[in-house]
């Protein structure tokens, strides 16, 4: 968490950043206007200002959060077809959430609260992310690093709900594997299976 008085993010930004980690750690339902001013250092009456209700604060933390998924795919798809890599190296969300983000975003949270958790709000992120996937799947067929096989629509959806799952089972996959899939170190052990998988199937 920083410190309001050395912080150097707009009272936007830092209102819109400290609700995604209440949400991400409480879910939306159980955290306060007052709790996300207070986390803020700012006033209620400014989270209103900026974004009229909980609601639009939600929203604007949804934008932000599907935004920054964009911005990691086409990096990840970008740097893919520049090292002229072949199909088998299908970059996924899980590569640019380990490569690009801090390690202690509240993103990957956030996602796994809100998806795994349900209602309206989970509904329509799960299908702006599945959008998102298409396009990622898209990109990756026009760079000639995947094919769309006989059903674009489910290899685009089984692509995402990999990279979901590793994130609604962070915590339980890094109690076995004993690294964090979402660490560097964690990221590399996990890439290499899934690609093989990918590449040659399970009997490889």
């Amino acid at each position: 968490m920083h410190s309001p008085a050395s912080d150097d993010r707009t009272a936007r930004a830092r209102i819109r950043d400290e609700a995604l980690r209440l949400f991400a750690e409480r879910g939306p339902d159980a955290v306060t206007m007052r709790d996300i001013a207070a986390a803020a250092g700012v006033s209620p009456a400014l989270l209103v200002r900026h974004y009229g209700s909980k609601d639009g604060l939600v929203e604007a933390v949804d934008n932000h959060v599907v935004a920054t998924l964009e911005g990691l795919l086409t990096q990840v798809t970008a740097g893919t077809a520049e090292v002229g890599l072949g199909p088998s190296a299908v970059p996924t969300m899980l590569d640019g959430l380990a490569v690009h983000l801090p390690p202690d975003s509240a993103i990957p949270a956030y996602l796994s609260r809100l998806l795994v958790g349900g209602g309206p709000v989970g509904s329509a992120l799960f299908a702006r992310l599945f959008w998102i996937s298409t396009q990622a799947l898209d990109a990756m067929v026009a760079a000639d690093v995947a094919r769309q096989g006989e059903d674009p629509t489910v290899r685009a959806a089984f692509l995402l709900v990999n990279d979901l799952a590793v994130l609604a089972l962070r915590d339980r996959l890094a109690e076995v594997l004993g690294v964090d899939p979402l660490s560097q170190s964690g990221m590399r052990r996990w890439a290499a299976e899934v690609f093989t998988v990918y590449r040659d199937g399970l009997g490889s």
